[in-house]
């Protein structure tokens, strides 16, 4: 027993000396030093103990400006007048009519000095800023105030939401570096600097969420989106100001929030600065955007046209209508040519081959890829004219809501029913099974034109189609008129 409690004995000395030890070599070696920064910590601290976006921004902040854009607007009242009585009332109670009346308004938003020339420094913001402006007045940082004769709205470009002012200086101010907005990568740091609700210098900091963003429904558009998304806080009043990289090189001007609330939730949006490049240069040197222009009317690629054509994914660009007289049309593109590839290069989507085709010069020489209807892959040169400032759109066909055709001329197939076309050629959509693949993609009224490799001339080329493809493992390809516009679908037979 006397052993056995020895044995216990020397054993619990021997944890207890190993403790001791343990402890004081642990303090001795400071292996964890109280209020050390772990190492994942220490990458965003300074040595001066400040993060490392203090240099950024104190580089960046001042060359970033606030803009004040008066322009006056007219105001009509509430109508109440009550015609034959507006005469007593003005009689007997002394009561004036409200009549339209003109009110100056102000918008806020940002931007940032990007160049010097002589005593002038160009400005980059977003059009929306300044559109219809009658005054624009530029804050410095350090509250200079340029107005009047100082200021000048050197150019604005609507379809790419971006507008460049100029102001003139006589001292010497600080100018912003641009990045290349091609080299980002998504979880980039991101930081957006500029003047939400008038608060100046505003600074937030987030990474980059996401690139090539488009089809994202603005007020204020524009048509060519290729937005950066981020998650720095954007609010009213940061438009038109920049987005920086951890560099502190501007990589984007920051445009728009997509928001259920009308606050910010965490998605903002930028104009990547290599089209802010592009556009700036020609609104100085010319003062408009000269853009390329293939002459194409172009639709998304959904999944079911993607497998129509023996693609894996949807990618390219559907042409739905080529326009008389313009390049595509006279290089021998056709409706129903999938465009996967523009002078080399993969077009994924719709917005690319649009921001593809107008960052081209006019007269420029380039090859253009398809894949037909029937699978096969051609290339075409074109040669691209200039964007037309208007385009006049012929109004389309639009089916008679009079004329009928004889009741024994029906044809069903797939969940579509269908008549002959009593105002020209096709067939019209008289019905769709709500239990088909066609529900929701068709509807009453369209004329279906082509089915497939077959033109839809009469009734009875729909006959033909439909023997031809109703044993089809693809979704079959259907072009079709709705009101005057021209487009495809795919629809998966029964």
């Amino acid at each position: 027993m006397f052993k056995r409690t020895n044995r216990w004995a020397i054993a619990l000395v021997i944890f207890v000396i190993g403790l001791s030890v343990g402890i004081i070599l642990t303090a001795g070696f400071n292996f964890t030093p109280k209020g050390e920064a772990t190492p994942a910590e220490s990458e965003l601290v300074l040595s001066d103990g400040h993060s490392i976006f203090v240099p950024v921004v104190k580089e960046v902040q001042p060359t970033v400006v606030n803009i004040s854009a008066e322009k006056v607007i007219q105001i009509e009242p509430p109508s109440f007048s009550f015609p034959p009585f507006d005469d007593f009332f003005k009689r007997f109670f002394q009561f004036e009519l409200p009549h339209p009346y003109k009110k100056r308004v102000s918008t806020l938003g940002s931007g940032f000095i990007f160049m010097k020339k002589g005593d002038y420094y160009y400005i980059l913001t977003n059009n929306h800023v300044v559109r219809d402006a009658d005054k624009i007045i530029v804050t410095l940082l350090n509250g200079d105030v340029y107005r009047g004769d100082k200021v000048k709205l050197v150019g604005k470009d609507a379809r790419t939401d971006i507008a460049v002012v100029r102001i003139k200086a006589d001292k010497e101010l600080p100018v912003a570096k641009l990045g290349d907005s091609d080299s980002v990568e998504v979880g980039d740091w991101a930081i957006a600097i500029g003047n939400p609700f008038g608060l100046t210098g505003t600074v937030t900091v987030g990474v980059i969420s996401a690139k090539g963003r488009s089809n994202i429904p603005l007020p204020e558009g524009p048509d060519y989106q290729d937005f950066i998304q981020t998650d720095a806080a954007i609010n009213f009043g940061n438009s038109g100001g920049p987005l920086v990289n951890i560099k502190g090189e501007v990589i984007g001007i920051n445009t728009a929030i997509q928001t259920p609330t009308g606050g910010f939730i965490g998605i903002g949006f930028a104009i990547p600065i290599n089209t802010a490049k592009f556009v700036a240069q020609q609104l100085i040197e010319k003062g408009k955007v000269v853009r390329g222009y293939l002459g194409v009317k172009i639709q998304e690629v959904t999944a079911d046209i993607a497998e129509a054509y023996g693609l894996e994914r949807p990618m390219g660009a559907l042409i739905a209508e080529v326009q008389e007289g313009y390049p595509a049309a006279k290089a021998g593109l056709k409706s129903g040519d999938l465009i996967i590839k523009f002078n080399g290069k993969d077009v994924q989507n719709v917005s690319d081959l649009r921001l593809m085709v107008a960052s081209t010069p006019p007269g420029t020489k380039v090859e253009i890829e398809v894949i037909r209807p029937d699978g096969t892959h051609k290339t075409f040169k074109v040669k691209l004219t200039e964007f037309p400032e208007e385009k006049t759109v012929a109004e389309g066909r639009k089916p008679s809501e009079e004329s009928e055709a004889p009741e024994e001329e029906e044809a069903e197939w797939m969940g579509i029913t269908v008549r002959p076309n009593p105002d020209g050629e096709g067939v019209v959509v008289t019905n769709v099974d709500p239990e088909s693949d066609a529900y929701e993609k068709l509807i009453p009224g369209d004329i279906i034109l082509k089915v497939g490799q077959i033109d839809i001339k009469k009734f009875d080329d729909f006959q033909k189609a439909k023997k031809r493809y109703k044993k089809s493992k693809r979704p079959v390809v259907f072009y079709i008129d709705r009101r005057g516009a021209k487009l495809f679908i795919a629809i998966r037979p029964e």
